[in-house]
């Protein structure tokens, strides 16, 4: 009896992997996915816990091409319960897509603020790839997300302007404007993303004041009750190809 029992569960495992294609029994579509999660992860942070950014931009004598823009960020959190409900891989591409999702009671956010979330549910997507010819639009949607942030922070929190310009025998002999934004952001939700055309990523996102006043018990004083922003990265520098030729 035995020995049939552990031959009928040999049989069975066979049959098993039988159906199982040599294309999937690497681990590429493991740690694309795996890497989705954790980009996931970070992106609920972002929204939930908020970041820290700081950015440039100039442009001298009213030319594009001495234009030049920097984004940094940085967040770092304590976080539990977040859930995973929808993971999608497409093997030609090995492109991993992961839907995150998180409902809190409440989070001290990264002002050391205490926000009453009233289990607000928050959702993330982001995407990896364990291919890096494939990463370049993934990587723009990156630059985009961060483009949206300073775009945000700019509206509601401001941002410092510099400019100097020289005139002599009424001609303009140099003109630099500067623009700084260093603050912390939260609650950001994402409401649109995708490509273009070219390949660029665009991220539209948006802040609702009167509901983050509500979670910090303090009305924040705007007359619109929204603030919504669009981001834009590239995958490609041919600015600076056209910058050289």
């Amino acid at each position: 009896m035995k020995l049939l029992i552990k031959c009928l569960g040999v049989i069975v495992l066979l049959s098993l992997l039988v159906g199982v294609s040599p294309s999937w029994a690497g681990n590429k579509r493991i740690m694309s996915i795996r890497a989705a999660k954790v980009l996931a992860e970070r992106a609920l942070v972002e929204s939930v816990y908020g970041l820290k950014l700081r950015a440039t931009e100039s442009v001298e004598n009213m030319v594009a091409a001495s234009f030049e823009g920097s984004t940094e960020s940085k967040t770092k959190a304590l976080i539990k319960g977040i859930k995973f409900e929808d993971v999608v891989y497409d093997e030609p591409s090995d492109i991993a897509k992961v839907t995150a999702i998180i409902s809190l009671p409440s989070i001290t956010n990264i002002d050391g603020q205490t926000v009453d979330l009233h289990n607000k549910v928050f959702r993330r997507v982001a995407f990896a790839t364990s291919t890096p010819s494939q990463a370049g639009p993934l990587m723009a949607m990156r630059a985009a997300e961060l483009d949206a942030y300073k775009q945000m922070i700019k509206q509601v929190v401001g941002f410092q302007l510099e400019s100097e310009t020289s005139v002599e025998n009424y001609m303009l002999k140099s003109d630099t404007v500067k623009t700084k934004v260093m603050a912390t952001i939260f609650m950001a939700e994402l409401v649109e993303y995708g490509w273009d055309d070219y390949g660029d990523a665009f991220v539209i996102m948006q802040l609702n004041l009167s509901e983050v006043g509500s979670m910090l018990g303090e009305p924040v004083q705007s007359a619109e009750e929204f603030v919504q922003v669009e981001g834009q990265g590239s995958q490609a520098d041919d600015f600076k190809e056209a910058q050289s030729s």
